[in-house]
């Protein structure tokens, strides 16, 4: 297992991200909660730079009475990131798609007296 340094935890701001080079891959690195998450920049869908991607809140379409979708509203407690290239979405802290759509690919990190290393 290789470790590259990434540089000071301190860098990534709440909501923020990184995308770093380790080696010939890619991945970005997310503040999400106040938790760090690793993941390859690399869409299940057609490899698209997903680390890339919009980040913003779930979408949600809430019935009217009649069971008829009339607006859309966000879910705050859920921040989702789009690809770029076909705007595929995914739950950034768990990696999940949306609609079955596949899953992203976490990486591994470790924070030793205050650096970011990414484990691959």
């Amino acid at each position: 297992m290789t470790e590259y340094l990434v540089g000071p935890e301190s860098d990534i701001a709440e909501g923020g991200r990184k995308v770093v080079a380790c080696g010939e891959t890619e991945i970005g690195i997310f503040r999400v909660k106040g938790e760090l998450l690793a993941w390859h920049n690399s869409c299940p869908h057609r490899q698209g730079p997903i680390c890339q991607g919009r980040i913003y809140p779930r979408v949600v379409e809430p019935l009217d009475e009649r069971g008829e979708v009339r607006t859309l509203a966000y879910d705050e407690t859920t921040q989702h990131l789009v690809c770029p290239w076909h705007g595929y979405e995914f739950n950034l802290q768990t990696g999940r798609g949306q609609g079955g759509r596949g899953s992203l690919r976490r990486a591994r990190l470790k924070l030793e007296e205050g650096q970011i290393y990414v484990l691959l």
